[in-house]
């Protein structure tokens, strides 16, 4: 515990600052450094944070209830798409006239868009009729990602190895 003046002077003659860390402390409680480099090490430090930091996003792909089997499965292979690169998606089902009398044709569809990209994403927010659409939102979900690619690495390896066996007893 040094008076001010004291501690102005020690700081000075070393070329840094005196900076105070607790105003609130009795005594309050200062540290003898360089406050500049402090500054921009801070800020690199929140520079670094915000760049690991993951953006999510929320696409969006629309489907009608007389969706074809071929628009069907273009539009889930994007939605799978999205998905594995980190995305939310926004799935929504467009009723025009008539359709709104069968809003179960709408939840069979997101039921199996869901059941389609159920190894890489999962159902955040359940289907829900927002005037004329029925949307749902799904989630990006690294668990059910891991499982299947390891599913697919273990079914890659019993085919190579059952090749080697074939092979072998020709």
């Amino acid at each position: 515990m040094k008076p001010l003046p004291e501690a102005l002077a020690m700081a000075r003659a070393a070329g840094l600052d005196l900076v105070e860390v607790a105003d609130k402390a009795n005594p309050p409680v200062c540290r003898i450094m360089d406050y500049g480099k402090y500054k921009y090490e801070a800020a690199q430090r929140a520079k670094e944070s915000r760049r690991k930091a993951s953006h999510v996003s929320v696409k969006e792909m629309k489907y009608r209830p007389k969706i074809g089997q071929g628009d069907f499965d273009t539009k889930t292979r994007k939605v799978e798409k999205f998905l594995s690169e980190g995305h939310k998606v926004k799935v929504t089902i467009m009723f025009r006239g008539r359709e709104m009398q069968h809003p179960e044709l709408g939840r069979q569809i997101l039921d199996r868009v869901a059941e389609a990209v159920a190894h890489v994403g999962k159902v955040e927010f359940q289907p829900r009729q927002d005037g004329r659409n029925m949307v749902m939102v799904l989630a990006p979900d690294k668990k059910a990602k891991a499982a299947h690619e390891k599913r697919l690495a273990d079914e890659a390896r019993r085919a190579e190895e059952a090749d080697a066996l074939e092979s072998s007893s020709d």
